[in-house]
């Protein structure tokens, strides 16, 4: 049957409940396990003071499931009226498969912009507040031809480094999304609300903190552990000896993450901490390809959970091969036949196949992570 994309907009039933358990706060152990267990957000709302108590909440979140603050719930949810913002609760299909299986995950996340960015093959680069010169061109220049062979840029809305990616994977046409310590509707530093909106409007932004949540110290240590676990690795370019940055790297090795570390002069005190990294066993790299070539396992990992997700299977020849794959669905066929070994544009994919911009812009991303397909500057060919 023909390809739908899934549907990543939680049900309006659903929110309230979810924001409820926000609410809640305290550990999200308790709150993910009743999840866990019961089969939507209002049953585990509803089952009530023991069998929250049994899920190991304290007093405190039993005291907040059972009268949330509506003040609280009524600025959420109306955050969550306008339009591109959605919430992502634990027991959602969509939810991020990466960051299911990472340390401490979220128990919901809010998302300004397009939800299915968080399924696709990211690499997170991070780095300084105050690069030099040259470490803010390394940015732009890494963060370009990555995005450029259909990587995601990640970051986190940072002055510096973090900034430097974002505008160059948006000044390429390329993919980027942020994830903040704030609110989804605050931005920090508020000189970047300009950026901030940029992002959402061509990526996504976003944030385990209800709307409204400002600027905290401890938010963003917990912010990094997101952004390495969505990544399929991390890329520091420029960091002190001690810094954000270098917390994200030890995060992303927690949670099974390639490390990746751009050496720098022994003079600029902010290449201390790559050295570091890689003296600890961060890979050197020189060249994004380099990047490329270390998270082809898991991009391959990642590939396999969105075809189930979408229950598109492919089945292809190997890499190689001159035969064309074969391919059950009729659709996959039919662009298959469609694609060539000279860049194709998306208007042309258009005219030859009948299909539409949004079913093949899901379909060539699953055929991408696979390895049957390159995309440059939006063209694409057969591999």
């Amino acid at each position: 049957m023909p390809f739908r994309a899934p549907d990543h907009t939680p049900a309006a039933d659903h929110s309230a409940t979810l924001l409820t358990l926000l609410l809640a706060g305290g550990p999200a152990l308790p709150l993910r396990g009743l999840l866990d267990r019961f089969e939507h957000p209002e049953a585990a709302v509803a089952a009530g003071i023991d069998a929250w108590r049994a899920a190991g909440c304290t007093a405190e979140q039993c005291g907040a499931l059972a009268h949330p603050d509506p003040a609280a719930l009524e600025g959420a949810q109306g955050w969550l009226a306008a339009p591109d913002h959605h919430l992502l609760g634990w027991g959602a299909p969509d939810y991020p498969p990466l960051l299911r299986d990472s340390p401490n995950p979220p128990l919901a996340l809010f998302i300004a912009g397009n939800p299915t960015q968080l399924w696709t093959p990211a690499i997170a680069i991070v780095g300084s507040r105050a690069p030099s010169s040259g470490g803010r061109d390394n940015a732009r220049d890494f963060a370009t031809e990555l995005a450029q062979n259909g990587l995601t840029i990640a970051s986190g809305l940072a002055a510096g480094i973090d900034a430097a990616a974002h505008r160059a994977a948006l000044g390429c046409g390329g993919a980027t999304y942020a994830v903040i310590g704030t609110g989804p509707d605050v931005t920090y530093p508020r000189h970047h609300r300009e950026l901030q909106a940029l992002v959402a409007a061509q990526g996504a932004v976003i944030s385990e903190y209800l709307p409204g949540t400002p600027p905290r110290s401890g938010h963003f240590p917990a912010r990094n552990r997101l952004l390495a676990a969505l990544a399929l690795g991390t890329v520091v370019i420029e960091a002190a000896e001690r810094s954000g940055a270098l917390i994200t790297a030890r995060l992303a090795a927690e949670a099974g993450r390639e490390v990746f570390a751009v050496p720098g002069s022994i003079h600029n005190p902010m290449a201390r901490g790559c050295h570091r990294l890689i003296r600890e066993g961060a890979t050197l790299v020189g060249r994004p390809a380099d990047i490329v070539e270390g998270v082809a396992n898991l991009a391959g990992e990642l590939a396999s959970a969105l075809q189930s997700r979408l229950q598109a299977p492919i089945s292809c020849a190997p890499v190689g091969s001159r035969l064309a794959p074969a391919l059950p669905d009729p659709d996959y066929q039919r662009l298959w036949n469609a694609l060539g070994f000279d860049p194709t544009g998306m208007d042309s994919l258009i005219e030859r196949t009948g299909l539409t911009a949004a079913s093949l812009s899901s379909m060539l991303l699953v055929m991408e992570l696979e390895g049957r397909v390159s995309s440059v500057h939006g063209r694409y060919t057969r591999n």
